[in-house]
């Protein structure tokens, strides 16, 4: 199969997802070289820190730390993706990516207000000397979100929702399971690692929260959906 057949075989939104996260990751790396942060500039930042704007909720999206970070993303949008964009329709499963990953970014947003009211209290307070109001203002800018993994979440809600009894196949470790009892693991886990993380309890670097919005973005735009008789 050559690759032309190969991208024919996919879905229009699919692949213009695909191809628009992969050029976008070989061009943050080719503008790193001359010094420019592609993904400080649109990645998600705190709502209240300077380097927020309304676009990075967006932007974002299309934005990956590494390889491993984008393939397991990609991967996920080609293997569940283009299946809900066979059932939806290229326009309803659109709408659905981006909902879902911009209620990642909120979801995201909200639990990071709640992290860092301590810090924006004593912004507030007054009492800060400029050195430290300095330091506190770059502590905001520092909390940065990439990656398309709230939508793939939301991908893999929707898969597990509109075929549930469909047979998945682990890799690791390599057991079959049904999608209905892979996405309710998958987010327990998600739950799980985002309170301990918020309780302080260790880090990973990973959006879990963002993750996490992306489901609960996805269940409710697909109840909607349902109440409306779309599917």
């Amino acid at each position: 199969m050559n690759n032309s057949s190969f991208l024919g075989n996919i879905p229009p939104v699919t692949k213009n997802i695909l191809i628009i996260n992969v050029l976008v990751f070989f061009a943050t790396s080719v503008f790193q070289s001359f010094g420019i942060d592609i993904n400080n500039l649109a990645g998600l930042h705190f709502f209240l820190a300077d380097s927020f704007n309304p676009a990075q909720l967006v932007t974002y999206m299309f934005l990956h730390a590494n390889i491993t970070h984008i393939f397991f993303n990609m991967f996920a949008v080609y293997m569940f993706g283009r299946v809900l964009e066979q059932v939806w329709g290229p326009k309803r499963f659109l709408i659905y990516y981006m909902v879902t990953g911009i209620g990642a970014a909120v979801i995201q947003q909200l639990v990071q207000y709640i992290e860092l009211k301590p810090v924006l209290d004593m912004m507030s307070s007054g009492t800060l000397s400029p050195d430290d109001m300095y330091k506190a203002k770059m502590f905001l800018n520092a909390h940065l979100t990439i990656g398309a993994s709230g939508a793939v979440f939301g991908i893999l809600l929707a898969f597990g929702m509109l075929f549930p009894d469909t047979i998945l196949m682990l890799l690791f470790p390599p057991i079959p399971i049904k999608a209905k009892y892979f996405v309710m693991i998958y987010g327990a886990i998600e739950l799980f690692m985002g309170i301990k993380s918020y309780a302080g309890a260790g880090g990973d670097n990973i959006a879990h929260w963002a993750h996490i919005g992306g489901m609960i973005f996805g269940y409710f735009l697909i109840r909607h959906w349902k109440k409306q008789g779309l599917y």
